[in-house]
């Protein structure tokens, strides 16, 4: 007769290893992987926020992000974003050309916000509203304390056809002192730039110039620094400097280049009173080899022997007023 089996007891057999369940539950434990991004999920607030943020961006001309797009065609710059309150009135008191203001809903009004919204309103600048998340995105996540301008690409002239209409305007008596140009051979500071547009614009001067590539161009930092002046004194800009230099030349304009190796001192440019173009280096790099090549004449600055160099800016500025005393003269 058989032994009852108890409850609990354990039931011995002489049967071998048998298959278990090992790999059956493999899938199920991976889960469904990393948890997407907010802005990836479709019922997250976030979400909704890139979708803004994108659709602002088309309206601006922006890639998607808040990053401006480059415009086509040649001498065509970006566009660009002045964020934070004090760069954005600065700016337009500055009389920066600007597209639209963008405000923070339920921004906290201040005094730096209401002389934006004046400013904006007098000058005719649209004002439009956008959530914080679309300015983060707008602005690249720049600091903009609910508030951000948008600075329309500048309209860069050809230099050559510049020049070449300044000359016939002086021939022709349009136009009465001699053409003076400031060209700008490797400058990448826009400070320097607007500096430079506002001593040009102080001592008579026809235009700036500027390289395509690998040169500063007129930003919202250049506009503030020049002062205004940037209204009245053209930036044109050359395709390759040293063809222009040379385009220039065959115009009648001399082309001068400043280095503190120069073998003209200053005060003895006898080219001075001539339709004349004033080259400036970097500080640190000063004129590249074919620019310097190019020039009629090296002229340097006298100083004191224990100063170095001078700021591009001030060397410019200190060229001007020695010409224009010469051309006064």
């Amino acid at each position: 007769m058989a032994t009852p089996k108890r409850p609990g007891a354990l039931r011995k057999t002489k049967k071998g290893p048998t298959v278990g369940t090992g790999g059956h539950g493999r899938k199920s434990l991976e889960g469904k992987g990393p948890t997407p991004k907010a802005e990836e999920r479709t019922y997250h607030k976030a979400y909704r926020a890139k979708q803004l943020g994108e659709r602002a961006a088309a309206k601006t001309g922006g890639r998607p992000g808040g990053r401006p797009a480059r415009q086509g065609g040649r001498g065509k710059a970006a566009e660009e974003m002045v964020t934070g309150r004090n760069s954005v009135v600065e700016s337009l008191r500055a009389g920066i050309p600007a597209k639209v203001l963008y405000m923070a809903t339920r921004i906290d009004v201040d005094d730096r916000v209401r002389e934006s919204l004046k400013i904006a309103a007098e000058r005719g600048i649209a004002v439009m509203e956008s959530s914080k998340a679309e300015l983060d995105r707008m602005t690249d996540e720049a600091v903009h304390q609910g508030l951000a301008l948008q600075i329309p690409p500048y309209d860069y002239p050809d230099a050559v056809e510049l020049v070449e209409s300044t000359v016939e305007k002086y021939k022709k008596g349009h136009v009465s002192n001699a053409p003076l140009f400031v060209a700008l051979d490797g400058i990448t500071d826009p400070r320097n730039l607007g500096a430079i547009i506002r001593s040009v614009s102080a001592f008579s001067g026809h235009a700036v110039i500027v390289p395509e590539r690998r040169s500063v161009g007129l930003t919202a930092s250049a506009w503030k620094t020049s002062a205004g002046a940037a209204v009245r004194v053209p930036v044109a800009r050359a395709t390759n400097l040293t063809s222009a230099l040379k385009a220039m030349k065959q115009l009648g304009v001399y082309v001068v280049g400043l280095d503190g190796e120069g073998d003209v001192s200053l005060p003895d440019l006898a080219l001075a009173t001539e339709p004349l173009c004033i080259v400036v280096g970097s500080e640190g790099k000063g004129l590249s080899r074919l620019v310097g090549e190019t020039c009629d004449q090296i002229v340097s600055i006298p100083i004191d022997s224990t100063m170095e160099s001078l700021n591009a800016s001030m060397a410019v500025g200190i060229t001007l007023y020695e010409v224009s005393r010469r051309r006064g003269a």
